[in-house]
């Protein structure tokens, strides 16, 4: 690949994938429909470069489509999008893999360029010992319903992606290289040949399955690759190493354990899950001792492992045999235990330690015996494996709502005369919690009849007392309010009988609630039994969802960025060591962002070599579902983890927070005044986007709103966004920034641009917002009110349009751009390369959802798998869908 024209292979990608899909349509649907998508697609080329005819002849001929030409029309598209995806995946790959011969440039945001960056800045061995040691990166997986493909088309793009790798060796012969061609067309018809169409809701367990087959797919192996490069980096740059049973990369999940608003998710559920999870691990590594059994031939050992094993003249493959019969009676004890069935099972895995004692003991062996290069092959990636994945593959974190507790103990005081916990005010609710913390008299009483809400919450807090240390992780607590929240968790896991109580982890999610994280926190860490319990460390969870959709993107920004930083000085006052824990989504509108520019844009000292995050929807697939795109993403967390806690950004200025005071104050006021204050809003969001008909797409087993009312409040931060994605009007990722910035006078003006080189977290979030207008569409946006909404109501999207168009020109004013993404070229053409094949997807979803709405004609199955398939075909042209 030749940097002169570094992005020539993936338009060659593109290419050949377009070709191939169209050899396949020609021939599954037929020569005059393939005709028909084909001009069709000319003629949205023309329309997405101005062509108003183009323009007005789609809108006409798209709409009178029969059903099975729509349906044909709207798969063409989608899928073309999907290998568009693919072909740009690979090309990050290729990019990486660039860099990394070419040398000596280090590409930006790996391991090797921070290093480099650390020697140029002076930054001593001491200095950058200390936060290796402690670093420490948490990622969870969650199931939020923003993947909307079907695992088996994810594994046939998979397959497709590794062609496409295949295809850059220079060493293919002719006829290796045409095997490939057929290859791909196979896959593509394969994948034409597949209903791309979710016919029922995964369940918890199912979704719990893909985390699995997550990390088996790829992060199995990743993992101690990727270790196996930092490990070589700091030794080559500093001349340190990690330690070998060390785990600064661990994952997490919420897959069959978040309990938020899915009454899906049950204790039974989430015990099978943890039980699962503990038979995949076990699985692989009796998969993984056999091979290493094979490769460990050697016939000398040291005393200690010869006392082991006794006179065995293969006294490494004896010992491997051990831990092998350990992990195969772990398996066959959770297939009995699955199936309900109870039995004596002797010699199981319970702790990382039961694999790691013995593994070390044979490194120590070889080390001793001359054979160190041996012991740091697949040996070493094995140790690193059991140190990351442990005997559960995943921890899981419990998350549920902090009112299901008030309920729960409310039931239990009423029933014991002590009162009503529900309307006792919060210093009687910390006071009673504190008394009874500090009583070790059992509280709940056995003979005590619970509501069904409740028994399914004191369930979970009995089943979690019944699973192995490693299996569970945090206990997350949403909608946190106060201290009392988070003693109320403490409290029932004791009289659940927990023996070591999972952290307990408060997520601060709305305005109000970001604002007043900090007193909580002073509050809680006050109380003499939890200061105790902590042992100095805290977690806390900022959300970075609700609070965007109760606020606004700018607003709940500076929030977030404000919360953390008091957080950070209360846990310091307390001498408390603070671990933030970020609700970051896949979209901007919910806290997305790029994982480098992410992190380096957190407040300075908010880090401090701990970084937890969840990994959320299509974003898990797309960072983690191809090994080598998984090895950057890790490279990026870690480089990013070790850059802002040893070379942190500058405080800001003062006038730079009241600069942001003020932004935030404006942009507040300006969401809330359309989102919350017109009258018209609520009515009219429904009927302009495709929300009610996400809710049939079968894409999550969490239902989209928490209750059963219908206001905007109560819709999960998900479906909002997803929504006014699907439009293109994106207004969760701007609303309110364009009031905020045109109020400013000319100084000000300046001042936001010192800002914006002098700021990462300003520069980081304007960015964003100018990604986001860049997908912005008023035009299309305008064809689904024409298309959804009576004429009488058009005034409010006027309002909106005029607001986009406003923000769009204080955005360019402020970055000092004459057009957004003019410094982002390669972005820009990725953006106008999906917009043809995107434009029809909009005007049909329009055409089907007017039709499903004014009940038109009965809804057919053809019309149905039309509009489920425009949906999941923009969220993939989009990418940051929810």
């Amino acid at each position: 690949m030749s940097n002169a024209d570094p992005n020539a292979p993936l338009r060659s990608n593109v290419r050949l994938l377009g070709q191939l899909l169209g050899k396949t349509l020609k021939e599954q649907v037929g020569i005059n429909l393939y005709q028909q998508i084909e001009s069709i697609r000319l003629l949205s080329k023309e329309a997405c470069n101005g062509d108003q005819e183009a323009i007005k002849a789609l809108n006409e001929i798209l709409p009178a489509l029969s059903n099975h030409e729509m349906l044909a029309v709207v798969r063409a598209f989608e899928h073309f999008l999907n290998l568009a995806n693919i072909a740009e995946n690979v090309h990050r790959i290729r990019r990486s893999r660039w860099h990394a011969r070419k040398g000596p440039m280090a590409q930006l945001g790996s391991i090797e360029a921070l290093l480099r960056s650390c020697q140029e800045k002076n930054i001593s061995s001491a200095e950058l010992t200390k936060v290796v040691d402690q670093l420490s990166i948490d990622l969870v997986l969650t199931a939020h319903p923003t993947e909307v493909m079907r695992r088996t088309l994810m594994q046939k793009f998979d397959r497709i992606a590794n062609l496409l790798t295949l295809c850059d060796e220079a060493q293919l012969t002719p006829n290796e290289k045409e095997e490939v061609n057929q290859s791909l067309y196979r896959e593509t018809t394969a994948i034409w040949q597949t209903d791309e169409i979710r016919r029922r809701r995964p369940t918890p367990l199912e979704e719990a399955k893909w985390g699995f087959a997550i990390v088996e797919g790829t992060l199995w192996e990743t993992v101690p690759k990727y270790l196996r490069e930092m490990n070589k980096q700091l030794s080559t740059t500093y001349n340190i190493s990690l330690e070998l049973k060390s785990s600064p990369i661990r994952f997490s999940s919420w897959m069959g354990a978040d309990r938020d608003g899915n009454p899906n998710v049950t204790a039974k559920i989430t015990e099978k899950v943890c039980l699962m999870s503990r038979w995949v691990a076990a699985d692989l590594y009796v998969r993984d001792l056999a091979k290493l059994s094979a490769q460990l031939s050697m016939a000398h050992c040291n005393e200690d492992l010869r006392k082991v094993v006794g006179e065995s003249s293969e006294p490494y493959r004896a010992a491997l045999h051990l831990i092998r019969d350990k992990c195969l009676n772990t398996v066959k004890w959770i297939e009995a235990a699955l199936k309900g069935k109870t039995g004596e099972f002797k010699d199981i895995l319970e702790n990382k330690e039961q694999l790691l004692e013995p593994l070390l003991q044979c490194y120590q062996s070889l080390v001793e015996c001359k054979g160190e290069c041996i012991a740091q092959g697949e040996l070493t990636d094995l140790i690193r494996k059991v140190a990351c994945f442990g005997v559960t593959l995943t921890r899981l974190d419990i998350r549920q709502e902090a009112a299901k507790h008030t309920v729960l103990l409310d039931e239990i005081t009423t029933y014991l005369g002590l009162g009503s916990y529900e309307k006792w005010d919060e210093h009687q609710r910390f006071r009673f919690l504190q008394e009874q913390l500090n009583n070790k008299r059992p509280l709940v009483s056995p003979a005590q009849q619970f509501s069904e809400q409740s028994q399914e919450v004191w369930a979970t807090f009995c089943m979690i007392g019944q699973q192995i240390e490693e299996s569970l992780g945090a206990y997350v607590i949403s909608m946190t309010k106060s201290p009392s929240d988070i003693l109320a968790v403490c409290l029932l896991q004791r009289e659940a009988g927990v023996k070591k109580l999972l952290r307990v982890v408060p997520l601060f999610e709305t305005l109000d609630d970001l604002n007043r994280a900090s007193i909580c926190l002073d509050a809680i860490l006050g109380c003499e039994w939890y200061k105790t319990h902590i042992q100095n460390h805290q977690e806390i969870m900022i959300g970075y969802s609700d609070s965007g959709k109760d606020a606004g993107i700018l607003a709940a920004g500076w929030a977030q960025y404000r919360a953390q930083e008091e957080l950070v000085n209360i846990a310091q006052k307390h001498h408390v060591l603070l671990t933030l824990f970020h609700g970051r989504g896949g979209s901007v509108g919910r806290g997305g962002a790029p994982a480098h520019m992410a992190i380096l844009s957190q407040p300075p000292g908010s880090v401090d070599g701990r970084l937890r995050l969840t990994e959320q929807g299509e974003v898990i697939r797309n960072k983690y579902g191809l090994g080598q795109r998984a090895f950057r993403t890790l490279d990026l967390y870690v480089s990013a983890t070790l850059q802002a806690s040893l070379l942190p950004p500058p405080q800001p200025k003062a006038k730079w927070r009241q600069m942001m005071d003020k932004l935030s104050t404006q942009s507040f006021n300006a969401y809330s005044q359309v989102v919350k204050h017109n009258k018209e809003f609520a009515a009219y969001f429904p009927k302009v986007t495709p929300l009610e008909e996400i809710g049939s797409l079968m894409i999550g087993s969490r239902p989209p709103r928490r209750h059963q009312t219908r206001g905007i409040e109560d819709l999960r931060a998900i479906p909002w966004v997803f929504s006014w994605t699907q439009n293109r009007l994106l207004l969760p990722a701007w609303l309110g920034v364009g009031d905020a910035l045109l109020a400013l006078n000319p100084a000000e003006n300046k001042l936001i641009h010192e800002m914006l080189q002098g700021w990462p977290f300003f520069q980081s979030l304007l960015s964003l917002i100018e990604m986001v207008l860049t997908k912005a569409d008023p035009a299309i946006f305008s064809y689904y009110e024409k298309s959804l909404v009576s004429e009488e109501n058009h005034q409010l999207g006027m309002l909106l349009k005029e607001k986009l168009d406003q923000t769009i020109s204080a955005v360019k004013a402020a970055l000092q751009v004459d057009e957004l993404l003019q410094t982002n070229p390669v972005l820009l053409r990725t953006l106008l390369l999906r917009a043809p094949y995107l434009y029809p997807l909009h005007v049909l979803q329009a055409e089907l959802c007017r039709r499903v709405r004014t009940r038109e004609s009965h809804l057919q199955d053809e019309q149905r798998d039309a509009l489920m398939i425009t949906i999941s075909g923009i969220a993939a042209g989009m990418q940051n869908t929810g």
